[in-house]
Formats: structure tokens, sequence, C-alpha cells
């Protein structure tokens, strides 16, 4: 099923965009569509082909187009509309004032005319008439599309104006011809007393006004698209190949993947690629929002439209054109603006019938004004400013101006939302699920504890660690050997360095045998181990993994490795239940290890032995108890991602395009899944002032237009103050939009608890295997040291088909269920394939 989004010409207004949103859901093949009056975008999922969607659109009375099919050099977001805007408004004005001279400064106050207007009333019409003409031709734009708005069937914004503006003309020049006639029978009294019943200033005025309107309009509507326009200009225009050793300017479209391109100190990365020469700091906060520059060396990354901060670099072209991050990110906040919330389903609901139904009111307000016997002017005067003060343009924009300027927020400070769906559920989010792997904790396991066994010195125990560590390429060693190198330690020589499965690995040094790995294992060849063991079950209990080293049969010391909580973790999970979030951490550790990090990071309630498969169903669970947000790596996690009412993608770097996810944090910052719900909070707030104000206007002005509330309080309203209240509602709508940009978005300053999370129900377990029907077992396992044997061991076993397995390192068995019987052989076969033993219970 394909995604498509075109470009419509043509709308301009919230029923127009309703007309062409049901014409294309009408054509076979089209799954859904969402109009957006903001952009003059459409976003068409289905298996129709753009011609027939393109004629559907055309069909109802408008332009179409595929988006990205623009003139060279534009982007799509060019504001077109304000230049012409203000010329007609110039011209306009020009005229209107004249007109108005003579309609109110010489009829009302008796301001002087030439002797050939003042002697004659007749005179005086007719030029009021003439220069009424001039303001109409000017804006004829609101005749025509009203006009065939009308013949779609339709009736847009367009015809209101139209129709206010052209009965306001019609009548007035009746009241002309009466003119003329009295003053031809030499009734000079009745001419001028005729001459104040004239509305050509009103017709005049009201065009005017719509036309200040929308240039206010288009005006502000252009803020709203400043941070997509702002990525769009960080683009480079060329980059610096070197071709046979020289270095050649070459525009940016001409690199391909593979050509190698260098980054002078100050200059921007043209493309996404590796570095293979040279270092430098890049400043990667156009893309990321964070302002401390990120060191770079053979074999990183770098991304297009990051700045070269210092020195001179080399890099190979990895990704061109549309593949860059910064080609994927203007996507993704332009088809997010596409799309439509779906808090905006009842302004579209009532769009649909707006028009029509301002039109009857109208026409039964002249009617009734006339039947309790006021003249026609009058009932007239009443039906006009129905029509010119009802605005669905308020309507149609009070959803997408928001979702517009919250997108663009939000992709400046590094959180794209792939959908105007994903921004307002984020500010509906009730549960948080975090992975703790990669997103909790910092994915890689770092040294947190060396304690040396008595006589001796932390520098000896690190010396031989290292000896023994660097020849394996277990990740715990690792650990070992990255903290060694950063205190400037060097390894020493070994030999007959051997791998023992599961229990750790063993080289001669010196004659005597150098021993490290598990403290159960290490412990029972030492003399002096005893005590250490005790120390290393401490340890174990804060969630760490400690490893055991000893020579010649003595114990030297304790080294504890642990993947570390990242620094902005607890207070990320502080800020989301501040809001009122319950938190969730979802593990396959053990019980003990994850409930020592859930603790540390503040989380509400710890799921500890979940299988990547049972988080999708983990959170299923959690979607039943409120809205789930699932937060993970976007890989491993993909399940669970796409099963969460809102997914949440930490870590994604370059790689943005994540299927599974609605929402990617750019920074690798969990504190920015805070921020992101406070952004969706912040829009959803603004919508609906907005939605509230569009709806409170019409629902005040138009019985006031009518008249309803002239006998309560005396009110009334001339159609000119009508035309100038409509220009203003939609202005109102659009700059109250734009205060999103002032929201701090990593400020917890103004959030507010929704719903205490302890007033969520706790996680139910699913049902057992017995009731769903499937086969449970359990094998002991023997030999595991820490988390990354005990995963060695599920991947093993979950190899075998049908297999599902859950391995607790604390208890050293694995609990498995089986979609079919499996004989035992088979199983502890795999595991001793893995380099651990097993056996059956």
């Amino acid at each position: 099923m394909d995604n498509k989004i075109f470009s419509v010409t043509g709308m301009t207004c919230a029923a127009c965009s309703a007309k062409v949103e049901k014409a294309v859901s009408g054509v076979p093949g089209v799954e859904s569509c969402a109009v957006n009056l903001l952009t003059n975008s459409m976003g068409v999922t289905g298996s129709a082909k753009p011609r027939e969607i393109i004629a559907a659109v055309e069909k109802a009375g408008y332009g179409a187009s595929v988006k990205g099919e623009e003139k060279a050099g534009e982007t799509g977001l060019e504001d077109k509309e304000s230049r012409g805007l203000l010329l007609r408004l110039a011209a306009s004005v020009g005229f209107l004032l004249l007109l108005m001279y003579i309609s109110m400064g010489h009829g009302m106050w008796g301001w002087p005319l030439p002797d050939f207007l003042e002697v004659s009333a007749a005179a005086a019409a007719t030029a009021e008439l003439l220069l009424c003409i001039a303001v109409m031709v000017i804006n004829q734009r609101f005749f025509i599309s009203g006009a065939k708005s009308m013949l779609n069937r339709a009736p847009n914004m367009d015809a209101l104006v139209a129709l206010g503006s052209g009965a306001s003309f019609v009548w007035s020049t009746v009241v002309l011809f009466k003119i003329m006639s009295a003053a031809d029978r030499g009734d000079t009294e009745l001419a001028h007393e005729l001459f104040h019943g004239l509305y050509f200033e009103s017709a005049a005025m009201i065009l005017t006004l719509i036309t200040v309107g929308k240039l206010l309009e288009a005006r502000s509507k252009g803020r709203t698209t400043d941070a997509l326009k702002g990525l769009m200009e960080l683009a480079p225009k060329t980059a610096l190949l070197v071709i046979d050793g020289e270095e050649v300017e070459t525009p940016i479209g001409q690199v391909k993947k593979g050509d190698i391109f260098a980054v002078r100190p100050g200059a921007s990365v043209p493309v996404d690629g590796v570095v293979t020469e040279g270092s430098s700091a890049v400043d990667e906060s156009s893309l990321t929002g964070e302002s401390i520059p990120v060191d770079k060396n053979p074999g990183d990354t770098v991304s297009a439209a990051t700045v070269n901060r210092s020195g001179y670099i080399r890099c190979r072209a990895e990704r061109v054109g549309e593949d860059t991050t910064l080609s994927q990110i203007i996507k993704m906040v332009s088809d997010a603006s596409a799309t439509k919330a779906p808090i905006a389903k009842t302004a579209d609901k009532v769009s649909g019938f707006f028009v029509p139904a301002v039109i009857i009111i109208a026409a039964i307000t002249t009617a009734v004004w006339l039947l309790v016997g006021q003249e026609t002017g009058y009932a007239l005067a009443r039906g006009i400013a129905v029509l010119v003060i009802s605005c669905p343009c308020a309507l149609g924009l009070a959803t997408p101006v928001a979702i517009m300027v919250g997108s663009g927020v939000g992709a400046r400070n590094g959180i794209l939302f792939k959908t105007a769906a994903s921004l307002e559920e984020a500010g509906r989010v009730q549960i948080a699920a975090l992975d703790k792997t990669g997103t909790i904790t910092a994915g890689t396991p770092s040294v947190t504890d060396i304690i040396p066994a008595c006589g001796v010195d932390e520098k000896e125990l690190l010396e031989l660690a290292l000896s023994l560590e660097a020849k394996s390429e277990h990740p715990l060693a690792r650990a070992v050997v990255e903290f060694a190198k950063q205190k400037d330690i060097s390894a020493r020589e070994v030999s007959g360095f051997e791998a023992l499965a599961g229990s750790g690995v063993r080289a001669d040094l010196d004659g005597e045998e150098l021993l490290g790995g598990s403290v159960q294992a290490v412990a029972k060849k030492t003399a002096n181990g005893a005590e250490l063991s005790k120390q290393a079950e401490k340890l174990a209990e804060q969630g760490k993994t400690p490893m055991m080293f000893a020579k010649g049969g003595k114990a030297l010391g304790l080294i504890a490795v642990a993947d570390e909580i990242k620094p902005d973790s607890r207070q990320a999970v502080s800020e989301l239940r501040g809001m009122g979030i319950k938190v969730v951490m979802l593990t396959g550790d053990n019980e003990r290890t994850a409930r020592a990090i859930g603790e540390a990071a503040g989380v509400d309630e710890v799921i500890a032995g979940v299988l990547p498969d049972g988080k999708e169903s983990v959170v299923r669970r959690l979607s039943e108890q409120g809205r789930t947000a699932m937060i993970g790596d976007g890989i491993n996690d993909a399940p669970a991602l796409a099963r969460a009412d809102i997914g949440i993608a930490v870590g994604a770097g370059t790689d943005i395009a994540i299927d599974a996810a609605d929402v990617v944090l750019m920074k690798s910052s969990l504190s920015d899944a805070a921020a992101a719900v406070r952004l969706g909070r912040a829009t959803l707030r603004n919508i609906k002032q907005n939605l509230f104000w569009a709806f409170f206007y019409n629902i005040i002005g138009i019985p006031l237009a009518a008249g309803a509330y002239i006998h309560l309080f005396g009110w009334t309203l001339a159609p000119m103050f009508g035309a100038a209240a409509m220009s203003l509602s939609s202005f109102c709508v659009v700059m109250n939009a734009l205060r999103l940009n002032l929201v701090d978005i990593h400020s917890a300053k103004h959030d507010r608890k929704l719903k205490d999370p302890a007033e969520l129900p706790e996680f139910e377990e699913s049902e057992s295997a017995e009731e769903n029907g499937k086969i449970e077992k359990t094998l002991e396992i023997e030999g595991m040291m820490c988390e990354h044997c005990a995963a060695a061991v599920k991947r093993a076993l979950e190899k075998i088909e049908g297999v599902s397995a859950r391995v607790s390192l604390e208890e050293g068995k694995a609990y498995l269920e089986l979609e079919q019987e499996t004989d035992d052989e088979t199983l502890i076969g795999a595991v001793k394939e893995a380099g651990y033993k097993a056996k059956s219970r």
C-alpha cells in the first residue's frame, strides 16, 4: 500500500478541503485521505494511481499535482500569495477611501464634493457605483472562486464573501435606479433620502477587509513553516570532491555514493558519510539540537548539514540526495503536516456543512426581518452581516497550524514526529514502558568497582586483569580492557590462553596460572576467595556483575562490571512521573538485577525476564490499562513499538527511518521522551484553544449579525464590522498556534499531573502456558557467569523452532515454552553447542 503526497491548489477554506477529501476518498483503491489547508497538501494511502486522484480533485473544481514536482529551486513552501494580496489591498484601499469620502464624508458629515456631484444625488450614487465596481474587479477572485464552488455544489468561504458583497451591490444598484427616477421627476428630497440607503461602501469594504484578513493569514501561515524552511536552507549546495588527489567543487546533485569528499574547518558536511582521514569536532546541533560538538575520527559517521568546527577531514559518501539524514528529517516533518490529527475530525464534520448552513441562516434571517415589518435594506443588511461574519477558515486552520508549529518545534530540538496523530497521541500518554538496555542504561558494560584483595594494589589487579582479558572477545572482557586503557595501564605478555566455557578464561604468566571470570568458579581454586565472595554478593545485589581474578591459586580481587544508567535517565523518569505518567521498565534481566536498576532509575514498576517477542504482549496488556508509549531503541523493540499507542525510538542517530516507531529522538536521550510528551500536551492544548475560539466565535458572531440580541441588549452589527471580525478570526487562530514556539519543552516548571500513576492498575501477567496450549519445560544451566552468557543460552535455545526461553542467571535455569513437543536431547545439545552445560529437571 503506497503513501502519496500531493499539492492541491484553489482551496480557500475548510469547506474546500472537506470537498477535496470527500472527492478523493471516493476514488477506488483509496484507503484514507487527509487534506491540509495550511500547507495546501494532501496525503493519500492506497493503491489508486496518481492520475486518478488528480482527476478526482480537478473534477471537484481544484488543481493537484504530485508533491515534489515543483519547479527547480522551489521547495513547495514559498509564500506566493502575500505579494499579490498586498498589491490588491493597496489598490482596493485607494478606491475605497474615495468611495467612503462620498458615502460617509459627504453623506453623513457634509464634507465638500465637486459641484457636479454635490448638486446631484444620482451623480454621487453613480460615482459610488463606479468606485465599487473597481474594487470588485480588483478582488474578482472571490467571485470567480465562489461561483465555481456553488456550481460544484460545495460552497466555500469565497461564496459567502461573494454573496455578501454581491447582495450589497445589487441592492444598492436597485436603489440607484430609484434615485435616478426620483431625480427625473424633480423630487430631489426623495433622491437625497434614498442616497443614505446605498450599500456600495459596504460591498467594497467587505472585499477590502477580507483581503486584509487574507494577507494577515498568509503572512502568519508563512511563519508556521519557518522551521521546515530553515531545515531546507541548511542543505549545502556544493561538495568538495577529491578527484585524482585534487579538490573539485561540485554541485551537490552530482555527488554519488562512494565518492570521497573533503570538509574544511568551518564548512558544512555536504552528504552523509564515513570519515576516512583526519579528525575533528563536528557541530550536530542543526540535526540533534545538541550544542556540544562531537569528536569524529576515522570510521565515525558524519551527517549532511552538520558543521566541521576544527580539523580537516576526508569522508566517503554513504547517503546522498533524498537518502541523507537531513532529507529524511525534512520529509518526516513535511509528511507529518500532510496528515491529520484525530482531534480534527470534529472540525471536519462541521466544515462539511458549515457554508451551506450559513447561507440558509442568512436567507432565513433576511426573511424573518421582512416578515416582522422591517425595511428591505435593514433586513438585507442583517442577512449580509451573517454571511460575512461566518468564518470556516478558523475551523479549518485550528488543527493544522498547531500541528505544523509543534512539529517544527520538535524538529528544532531533535524530536521527530512522523504523523500529526503521533504528536497528538504523545500528549495523551498515561503509561510509559521503557526498555532497559540502551534506553535507561548506556547499553554497553563498563567497570563500576575495583576491589583488590588484601596485599594487592589496584594497579596490579588491573594490570593482571588486562593481561588476561586482552585476548578475550567477551563483552565483560572488553569493558575491563577499555577501563585499563583509560588508566594508561599496559598489558603483560601471557601464554597458554584458554577460554573456559561458562566460567571465564585462563593463561600462564611467569610460570603461574592466571584465572579470571565467574566468582564461583575462580573462588573454588583459591585459598582466599571466600571473603571476596561475600563482597561479590553485595555487588550482585546492586545489579552489577562481579568477576574474580587470581594468580597462582591466590585471589587478586574483584572487578565489577555493569550496564550503567545514563546520566539523565533518573531525571527523565522523574519528569515523566511528575506529569502523572506511570513508568514501567521492561527487561530480560533476572529479577534481582532488574530491581536494582529499576530502583536506581526511580520507575514505578519493573517487569523482568521479558523476552524480546514477549515485550509486545506486555505492551498490549498495558495498553488495556491506559494509553501506552513504548520507549526503546527501535531495533530489538520493533514489535512492542508497533503495538503501543505510540512508539518512541531512542538512539536512532543517523538511522531515523525506523518504520515501527511513531516518534524518533535524535539525541539518544531519555529526557527527550519527557520533552516529546510535554510538546504533545502543549500542542493538544493549543488545538483545543483554537477549536474553542473558532466555534465560540461563530456561535456568538452569527446570532449577533442576525440581530438576535437587538431586543435584549440593543446590539447589532453592520456588515463591514462583520467582515472585519471574520478577517481577524483566522489571524487570531494562527497567532495563537505560533505561541507554541515559546514553549520550553525541556522545562518541567509548568508540568501538570493529569493523573496520579498510583491510580493506574498494576501489570497483570498473561495466561499461563498450560492455558494457552503450550508445553512448559525447565533446564538447569551450568557455566553462566553474566547476563551475556544468559543471552547466549537463550539465543541458542530459541534457534529451535517453536521454542521461547527465559533464562535466569540468578537461578541458573532456563524456563521454556514449547509450541510442540521437543525432546530433551535436542534442547541440551543446543545449550552444549553454545559452550554451556544443561540437564533437564
